[in-house]
């Protein structure tokens, strides 16, 4: 194995630090993941893996790999889960008559550049684990891995729910203004419904950016003015704060498309009938896919069949039940630039509704 390294160009690893025996840290714990070369200190420390049973047929490689007497996950096996839950409990708190268990705990490859969160899997045994970090020096892969968008925007990116996002979103700029503002925290759900409450007693009172500030409860900052400017679309210094609610309800739960149109039509329904115009369809739709132009007359017409002018949530949630495809008839066919979302191609940002200053500064 370590010919094969020496053959790929990793002539030269360095090792910092001890390795803990197995009756100290029965679990090394490693990190960030992210790339097939991270299989590098498993050989070199003969720890024990998890991988799928498959990878122990392969020539040569099944071979090898048996000799550090990994823990096999069957994919076809309902309970697999359980036993390899089950085996490497046993195998940590054997006392050090097995080999130590490496873990990557992050559970996915990312860009390198920092450490999302981590599963559980490793901690579950409650023994001690050796954290260790990865590190590759080289300038130029360092070079390859800068790229400006986190994991979260990537989940952002491809999240589909029940529509997916059109390649050139805004709202993987208004994510990045998110986080750096602070607002991205463990309890968003609940944060979410606060500001939906607040926001619908404001029936549409549009707010300057001081009254932004006052309800977020956040001091004014660049970041703070650039996040007010994306919503800002008339340029007259107001903002509609629904808008500010709906595109942090994407951000907070992406894949739940549902939930955020309904969050959406709860600040926009009206008291009296509880349902909302084609121009309100428009802006909540508009803003959840973070674009600056969209078609919705033939998705309004086609949900209010009795020709009101008016829907509400239960005839939109109806229609969506009974056309799982309806963004593809409706909205994609009538708006351009729609489709598949990739960081390459929404890296534009918030383009579509800056003011050119506004624009520049954020550049």
């Amino acid at each position: 194995m370590r010919v094969m390294w020496f053959a790929g160009g990793f002539h030269w690893i360095s090792i910092k630090g001890r390795q803990a025996l197995p009756a100290e840290a029965p679990i090394l714990t490693l990190g960030p993941h992210s790339s097939y070369f991270d299989a590098i200190p498993v050989t070199m420390t003969m720890a024990s893996i998890v991988m799928k049973a498959e990878s122990k047929d392969i020539p040569v490689w099944g071979t090898l790999i048996k000799y550090i007497r990994p823990v096999f996950v069957s994919r076809s096996d309902q309970d697999s889960r359980r036993k390899t839950v089950e085996e490497i409990k046993r195998r940590a708190r054997s006392g050090g008559d097995w080999p130590q268990i490496m873990i990557f705990p992050e559970g996915t490859c990312t860009n390198r550049t920092c450490l999302i969160t981590f599963k559980p899997g490793a901690f579950i045994p409650a023994v001690p684990v050796q954290p260790v970090v990865i590190r590759y020096p080289n300038k130029l892969v360092r070079l390859m891995t800068l790229y400006n968008y986190s994991y979260e925007d990537c989940q952002l990116a491809m999240a589909e729910g029940q529509i997916r996002l059109p390649v050139d979103t805004c709202l993987l700029e208004f994510a990045k203004l998110v986080r750096s503002l602070g607002l991205k925290r463990v309890n968003s759900e609940k944060l979410l419904q606060d500001y939906g409450k607040r926001a619908r007693k404001l029936q549409g009172q549009r707010l300057s950016l001081e009254d932004f500030s006052q309800f977020l409860e956040l001091p004014v900052s660049d970041e703070l003015r650039h996040m007010f400017a994306l919503f800002d679309e008339n340029e007259d210094h107001s903002m509609d704060v629904r808008e500010f609610v709906i595109a942090f309800s994407v951000v907070c739960r992406p894949a739940k498309t549902l939930d955020t149109i309904r969050l959406a039509f709860q600040m926009f329904e009206a008291e009296e009938d509880g349902a909302i115009t084609e121009n309100e369809l428009m802006c909540i739709l508009r803003t959840a896919l973070g674009v600056g132009e969209l078609k919705v007359s033939r998705l309004f017409r086609a949900i209010d069949e009795e020709d009101s002018g008016k829907i509400s949530f239960e005839s939109f949630r109806e229609f969506v039940d009974q056309h799982p495809d309806f963004a593809e008839q409706y909205l994609y066919s009538d708006n351009a630039g729609f489709g598949s979302s990739s960081p390459s191609h929404a890296a534009n940002g918030f383009c579509a509704d800056f003011s050119p200053s506004e624009q520049k500064k954020l550049d």
